[in-house]
């Protein structure tokens, strides 16, 4: 790769991560309009780097005091609802692995292809709005019990399917069991962060075994711009939400698949 390629792919992760619009439906544009190759497993492993630093930066209270509980309730032997939050976050990851291991091979097979991308932009794109238009809207991050847990959990399982969304389907399933946009959005954040050390994890892995060459300043340029755009992504999305619904990134995401099935059709 380039650095304009590089700083490009970089952009478009960084933005896309952490909206509910799909970083893999934007990424594939690329190689399907400029026929750009894959980036290789040291871009993805850099910029997933980026997007969890910029998660954690941002957060750096919030997980400062969920941690400084924890640790608090287990020391003291009694739970408190930071801990129980921590604990419910922790809990969500269990569906996406195990949802992983089960599709591991179809995933690398059949689910990056753009027609797949196209069906689940649209079809949790249209899921989105229904959620939203019917949220009731009363409860924060907190309330949110084992089951809740589990089932935003297996909603971000459903998520490994390029083009639903991590954060679109789980601010979606957030919003079908009445929680607030902000508290949504807050808990979405927040349980990004073991899956993004456990994706990294993994393609830390896939590199041992199949090394490739490096070449650092192209690193460290998809780093820093994934840092830097997932940044002020996140910072502008929850600052917008309390004046937005989810319909506009519903809206948005019909426009952008129904534009890439045009594009497919018409080439």
């Amino acid at each position: 790769m380039d650095y304009i390629e590089v700083f490009f792919l970089a952009l478009i992760q960084g933005v896309t991560e952490f909206l509910p619009i799909s970083s893999s439906a934007h990424l594939i544009l690329p190689s399907v309009i400029f026929s750009w190759e894959n980036p290789g497993l040291f871009f993805s492993l850099a910029v997933h780097a980026g997007t969890l630093l910029a998660i954690i930066v941002y957060f750096r209270k919030e997980l400062s005091t969920l941690l400084s509980f924890c640790l608090h309730a287990i020391l003291n032997g009694k739970s408190n609802k930071e801990s129980q939050l921590v604990l419910m976050i922790l809990l969500s990851v269990i569906p996406t692995c195990v949802f992983a291991l089960c599709i591991k091979g179809i995933l690398e097979l059949y689910l990056y292809d753009p027609w797949i991308i196209v069906s689940t932009t649209i079809t949790f794109g249209l899921l989105l709005w229904y959620a939203d238009v019917n949220a009731t809207l009363v409860n924060d991050e907190y309330s949110i019990d084992w089951k809740k847990s589990l089932f935003i959990g297996i909603a971000q399982a459903i998520a490994i399917i390029p083009g639903t969304s991590r954060s679109g389907i789980t601010i979606t399933a957030a919003l079908h069991l009445g929680l607030t946009r902000k508290a949504a959005i807050r808990f979405s954040f927040l349980m990004s962060i073991p899956i993004i050390i456990l994706a990294s994890v993994y393609l830390c892995l896939g590199l041992i075994r199949n090394p490739e060459t490096i070449f650092i300043d192209l690193l460290l340029i998809g780093v820093i711009v994934s840092f830097v755009s997932s940044y002020i992504c996140i910072h502008f999305f929850l600052k917008l939400i309390s004046h937005i619904s989810m319909v506009v990134f519903s809206v948005y995401r019909l426009i952008f698949g129904s534009s890439l099935l045009l594009f497919l059709l018409l080439n």
